[in-house]
């Protein structure tokens, strides 16, 4: 089995550590080579945590030219002028998200990817969910009928320190949980006809930002409705994706710790006035490492073991009406504390 020497380039990325664990798990895929960060900032906070104990810290330069493939977990705002670099140089990338830049820019650097063939892998975690994907088994089986709602919701109680982190960003939380949501959606259900948006500032705690957001993406006969919020109590315990249609409902919620799914098609809920269900058991899929799956893949994706199957186009799509949703306004500062 040939490994494939990786290196990381930044650890700003609040999933940075946490994709260089997963990758070190796997030592006969993976030669990890060692890790970059330009910012001196990130280093005192970040750079002596457990996933960079006895990794040499190098040049942006000499891990893109030492790396057959660059894991890029920098600061949101710095992820696509990165992964430009590493497609310029030839490598593949597992890159973070939501993109940055223009959406020209990130365009640009996926289709410089498509025409080098080369991997671009974007660390949207509910890709691997297995309730997520098992609902999507149900949709392509034609279990659930023609789909006709979707709601998604990803909520938090976040504190102080952390919401200001989100004044950064355009969209506040829903730029960055939300895009979570969008993927999923783009995936099932392609392009919206039309997006509303409802983009509301609490100001608790005194942090000024977009923290109570309700996008709505409409379809030629489905409604899909995705809720982001920094200020919902137990809103970890709330997060949810439900997909209905004609033939059938898949529920999940909460999507992690634990996932809870419950099922139902019109064969068990044969009675339109009572809760007629089954529960779908999975194990915790995050208590060893919520990214071992995405990193296995990205390695069978570079050995041509597997196929991508979120494409170029697909994840140019997801940006596109990410864009959309939050008013095409990617940052209003770069502070990272």
């Amino acid at each position: 089995m040939k490994k494939i020497k990786i290196g990381q380039i930044g650890i700003g990325h609040n999933h940075g550590e946490a994709k260089m664990l997963a990758v070190r798990k796997f030592p006969e895929l993976f030669e990890v080579i060692g890790y970059a960060e330009e910012n001196e900032r990130w280093v005192e906070k970040r750079g002596k945590k457990k996933g960079y104990e006895g990794l040499p810290r190098l040049s942006v330069q000499e891990i893109i030219e030492r790396s057959d493939a660059i894991l890029i977990e920098s600061d949101v705002w710095n992820l696509t002028k990165y992964a430009k670099m590493c497609i310029d140089a030839g490598k593949h990338i597992h890159m973070d998200k939501p993109a940055s830049g223009t959406l020209e820019e990130y365009k640009a650097v996926l289709d410089a990817a498509k025409a080098k063939n080369l991997i671009v892998q974007l660390g949207y975690m509910y890709r691997y969910n297995p309730a997520v994907l098992k609902c999507l088994e149900h949709i392509k089986n034609g279990d659930l009928g023609e789909i006709y709602s979707i709601n998604a919701e990803m909520s938090t109680f976040h504190g102080p320190q952390y919401k200001k982190w989100l004044t950064n960003f355009g969209g506040g939380i829903m730029y960055i949980l939300g895009s979570h949501l969008v993927d999923l959606i783009v995936y099932i259900l392609g392009e919206p006809k039309k997006i509303t948006t409802f983009m509301k500032h609490t100001g608790l705690d005194g942090v000024d930002f977009e923290d109570n957001n309700l996008a709505v993406l409409e379809y030629d006969k489905t409604i899909a409705r995705i809720f982001v919020s920094s200020v919902e109590v137990n809103g970890f315990g709330r997060r949810q994706f439900m997909v209905s249609g004609s033939k059938g409902t898949v529920n999940i919620c909460p999507l992690e710790g634990p996932i809870t799914m419950t099922y139902s098609d019109t064969s068990i809920a044969d009675k339109i006035y009572e809760d007629r269900k089954i529960f779908v058991p999975f194990e915790d899929h995050t208590a060893n490492g919520r990214y071992d799956g995405m990193m296995q893949d990205f390695y069978a994706y570079i050995q041509n073991e597997k196929q991508n199957p979120f494409t170029y186009e697909h994840d140019y799509q997801v940006q596109k009406v990410l864009d959309k949703i939050v008013g095409g306004v990617r940052f209003h500062g770069k502070n990272i504390d």
